[in-house]
C-alpha cells in the first residue's frame, strides 16, 4: 500500500488533532487513530523532503520534530517507510514493510549487558544498538547535542529522552535490520514512553541482567576502556540512577509477564547458556511469522528468579 500528501499545507491547516487525523484517515493510511490523537499522548510523524525534516501533530498545527530520519508508525504491527515521491513539493510516498522487532536489554552498568549482547547477534542474526555507544559517539561527532550529552554522562545522570530516541531510531534505519537488541534504554520511564510514542514499538521481552552491586562495580573499574564514565565517582552516581529509574521500569514491564531475569554473574558462557533457549525459542516462533500477542505460544516466564 502506498499514498502520496501533495502538500503538508492541508495538514498545517487542520483547526484540530482530530481533523488532521481525519484527513490522515481519509487517505486510508492511519488505521489506529489513537496513534496521532495529542490528547492520548501519542503523536504522528512524516517527512518532508525539501527541508529534511520531521514533523508531527501537535494541536492545530504541525511542528518541526526532528532533523533525523527514520520509518513512520501506524500502530504496533505495522510499519510505513517514508520513501521519495515524484516530486520535490512535498510529496510522500509511504511503502508497507514488516515491523521491527525490538528486545530491550536492562541491567546495571557493568552487568554483562555488551559482552552477552554480542553472542545474541553472532548467533540469531540481531541487530545490537547501545544507547551507551551511540551517546558517546555523538560526543565524538562534535554535534550541537556533544556537550551537553558529555556534561550529563560526566554526572551519571539520563540524557533527555527525545535526544536518546532520535539517535537509536536513525541507527535502525540505517541498519536495515529487522530485529533489535537495544541495551542500556529505556534507562528510566520517560524514556520508555517517547519511545513507544515516538516509535509505536512494544519491546517484545526484556532481558534484566541481575548482578550484585560490588561485582559490577569491581568490573566497570577494572575493564579500564577510557571511556568517559568509567572512574568510581561516576560508577556511584551511574549505580544511583539505575537503582532509583531503571529499576522501576524493569518493574513495570514485570507487571507484564516481559521480563526475563538472569543471574548474570559466572563465567560469560555459563550465562549465555542460561540465555540461549530464549532467543531459540524467540527465533522458532517468528520463522513462521508467529506473534506472541496473536498466537500466545510465546513463553514469556522468566528464566531465572
Amino acid at each position: 500500500m502506498a499514498w502520496a500528501v501533495r502538500s503538508l499545507r492541508r495538514l498545517q491547516s487542520a483547526a484540530s488533532s482530530s481533523q488532521a487525523v481525519r484527513l490522515l484517515e481519509s487517505r486510508s493510511w492511519i488505521r489506529n487513530p489513537r496513534k496521532v490523537d495529542v490528547c492520548a499522548g501519542q503523536n504522528f510523524v512524516l517527512k518532508q523532503y525539501s527541508s529534511e525534516t520531521f514533523w508531527e501533530v501537535h494541536g492545530a498545527s504541525l511542528r518541526t520534530l526532528s532533523t533525523t530520519t527514520y520509518t513512520t508508525h501506524e500502530d504496533a504491527s505495522t510499519t510505513h517507510e517514508v520513501s521519495k515521491g515524484g516530486s520535490d513539493d512535498g510529496t510522500l510516498t509511504l511503502t508497507s514493510k514488516s515491523p521491527p522487532r525490538v528486545v530491550f536489554i536492562l541491567g546495571g552498568p557493568g552487568s554483562g549487558k555488551g559482552t552477552q549482547c554480542q553472542k545474541i547477534v553472532d548467533k540469531f542474526g540481531f541487530v545490537h544498538l547501545s544507547a551507551g555507544d551511540l551517546l558517546r559517539a555523538e560526543i565524538q561527532s562534535g554535534s550541537q547535542y556533544g556537550d551537553m550529552i558529555k556534561n550529563m554522562i560526566k554526572d551519571g545522570k539520563i540524557v533527555p529522552s527525545e535526544v536518546t530516541v532520535r539517535l537509536l531510531l536513525k541507527a535502525m534505519e540505517d541498519s536495515k535490520g529487522e530485529k533489535f537488541l537495544i541495551d542500556g534504554f529505556p534507562r528510566n520511564d520517560e524514556n520508555r514512553a517517547v519511545f513507544e510514542r515516538m516509535t509505536g514499538i512494544i519491546p517484545e521481552f526484556i532481558l534484566f541482567f541481575d548482578c550484585p552491586e560490588d561485582e559490577m562495580e569491581r568490573r566497570v573499574l577494572g575493564r579500564n576502556q577510557g571511556r568517559v564514565d568509567d572512574n568510581k565517582e561516576t560508577m556511584q552516581k551511574r549505580l544511583k540512577v539505575f537503582i532509583d529509574f531503571s529499576v522501576p521500569v524493569v518493574k513495570y514491564y514485570e507487571s507484564m509477564g516481559k521480563v526475563h531475569k538472569v543471574t548474570a554473574t559466572g563465567s560469560i558462557d555459563d550465562i549465555h547458556t542460561t540465555i540461549e533457549p530464549l532467543f531459540e525459542q524467540f527465533s522458532e516462533a517468528h520463522s513462521t511469522g508467529e506473534s506472541q500477542y496473536a498466537t500466545g505460544k510465546f513463553d514469556t516466564s522468566p528464566t531465572n528468579n
